[in-house]
This record gives C-alpha cells, sequence and structure tokens, in this order.
C-alpha cells in the first residue's frame, strides 16, 4: 500500500463576487426557513470576514444552492441562443465556401444553393426566439 499523500492545494482568497454568492444563498436560506435569524447573522458575519474559499464553502456546504431566477434562466437562454448564431454564421461560412470553389471550378457563377439550408436553419433559431415558453417557467 502506497502511504504516500499528495499535497492538499492550497486554499484561494476568496472574492467580493463569492461572498456575494456565499450571502445569496444564505438569504434563501433564511427565506426558505433553513436557517434561524441568529444562525443567519452568526455565518452571514462568518462569510463577509472569511479570507479563503475553504472558509467560506464551510459556511454553505449544508444548504442547497438557490434555484436560477428567471433572469438568470432568461441570460443562459439569450448566451445559447447568439451561441446558435454563431454556428450558423459558421455553417454559412462553409457553405458559401462550398459554393464558391464549385463556381471556380465551373469557372461561372452558378444559383447560390446555400440560400436554402441556412434560411431553414435561421428560421428555426427565429421560431425559438419567438416561440412561447412553457408552462414550467410560469411558476416564478
Amino acid at each position: 500500500m502506497d502511504d504516500r499523500h499528495e499535497p492538499a492545494p492550497p486554499a484561494l482568497r476568496v472574492s467580493d463576487r463569492d461572498r456575494d454568492k456565499a450571502l445569496a444563498v444564505l438569504a434563501a436560506a433564511l427565506a426558505e426557513g433553513r436557517l434561524d435569524p441568529p444562525e443567519h447573522e452568526a455565518r452571514a458575519q462568518r462569510a463577509l470576514q472569511a479570507r479563503t474559499t475553504t472558509e467560506l464553502a464551510a459556511l454553505t456546504a449544508d444548504l442547497p444552492s438557490p434555484a436560477p431566477t428567471r433572469a438568470d434562466r432568461n441570460r443562459k437562454d439569450l448566451q445559447d441562443w447568439l451561441t446558435e448564431w454563431r454556428y450558423w454564421l459558421g455553417g454559412a461560412v462553409i457553405l458559401s465556401a462550398v459554393w464558391a470553389a464549385r463556381c471556380a471550378q465551373r469557372g461561372e457563377l452558378t444559383h447560390y444553393w446555400p440560400v436554402t439550408p441556412l434560411a431553414v436553419w435561421a428560421a428555426v433559431l427565429i421560431a425559438l426566439a419567438i416561440w412561447p415558453r412553457g408552462s414550467d417557467e410560469a411558476e416564478d
């Protein structure tokens, strides 16, 4: 049996953003009744005084992270949608390059056939943007 132990990674210093996230978890736990006010106050004070991520993680280790808000979900949906448009743009470049190579091979400009798959793809992306959301998000 190997008795060697790897050294633990050094604890990282916390940022204001890290503290704000921990305080948000503590506030949500208070609102849900998982913490009573005195315990919330004690943990919040320790969160404000924490210097390392290990100290901060210990304050919220026994609490679930809060569910994402509607604004968080909307921000993520927008990021995903914009990512899909970047894929569309990449597809447009590739299809146009294939079309241009074929035109160069023939020595004449032909019908721009990439317009059909690109139009269908764009229509799907636009439909996703304007389609009503499911009822699972109406709970907020």
